[in-house]
């Protein structure tokens, strides 16, 4: 298992940050929520890892 990084690791994360902003203007609330449910899962498929993805939701508690 791959353990989880939950050090800083995006590069220019103020840039990263205003881009997931922008993804989300002009959004209903509905639809931002479903973005995100995109986004989460598109990102869970690239990690792959369940136990990595374990331990995400854990923390993210």
């Amino acid at each position: 298992m791959t353990r989880l990084n939950t050090d800083p690791n995006i590069d220019a994360p103020d840039d990263f940050y205003a881009a997931l902003l922008a993804a989300h203007e002009g959004k209903t609330d509905a639809e931002s929520a479903a973005f995100n449910a995109r986004l989460i899962l598109v990102l869970a498929n690239h990690i792959g890892d369940r136990e990595v993805l374990e331990a995400a939701l854990a923390a993210a508690q």
